[in-house]
């Protein structure tokens, strides 16, 4: 059985990731694409708890490497119990964040050396990398009001990442257009400032080429080391 295809929901905060990875599930299902969606940090019953404990505002610093390190072990977990038992039964994956936002957030964002990066990708991935990324771009300001606005709706409070200085979501942002210009065929900027419809009919578009290229990533699956 050809394997599903593996798409990402990339970008800073406020960029429209998780609404926008719901209407592309379901406009995949219209059409009879059988669907996972999910989450990182999560997904899983480990991986969710670690994700508690990253976003918790209430803990004292960690450190940039034990954060690195959590996401990858939430990652792995993630791979091993959700992604691929999904991706070998020819469903499409769509994850909100995954390792591309390990180099924005840790490396361009923390400072952390992206060949450490690279050589956990390796590890916990093998040659597994998502078929493509879409990148919601959005400047930090705007981003960061957006969170605001969702967060008093929603009577929340921000999370760890959420709290930090406006230079660090410039870093991230600048770290996923640095990916995007590397990476141009499997990259899709999307401009999240626009209308949402506009911005749907773009992912629309986008969806409806990779239906027309190929339904499946590839014949076998991507092989992922053992935990």
């Amino acid at each position: 059985m050809a394997r599903g295809l593996f798409i990402t929901f990339e970008g800073g905060e406020g960029g429209g990731k998780s609404t926008n990875l719901q209407f592309a599930t379901e406009w995949l299902q219209q059409r009879g694409i059988a669907v996972l969606s999910t989450r990182e940090p999560g997904g899983t019953v480990v991986a969710e708890a670690i994700r508690t404990l990253l976003l918790n505002p209430e803990l004292p610093s960690m450190h940039a490497d034990t954060e690195l390190l959590l996401m990858f072990a939430a990652r792995n977990e993630h791979l091993q119990q959700k992604i691929l038992p999904a991706l070998i039964q020819g469903q499409w994956v769509l994850c909100d964040r995954f390792t591309d936002a390990s180099y924005a957030y840790q490396g361009y964002g923390r400072g952390l050396p992206l060949a450490r990066i690279r050589a956990l990708e390796q590890w916990v991935q093998g040659t597994l990398r998502p078929d493509r990324v879409l990148l919601f771009d959005l400047d930090g300001a705007t981003g960061m009001q957006r969170v605001q606005a969702r967060n008093q709706a929603k009577l929340t409070r921000k999370d760890r990442f959420e709290r930090e200085a406006d230079d660090f979501f410039e870093k991230v942002r600048q770290g996923y257009l640095a990916q995007a210009a590397q990476e141009p065929e499997r990259f899709q900027v999307l401009d999240a400032s626009r209308p949402l419809e506009v911005v749907q009919a773009r992912i629309a578009r986008v969806l409806d080429t990779l239906i027309r290229q190929n339904p499946a990533a590839a014949d076998t699956p991507d092989t992922v080391p053992d935990p």
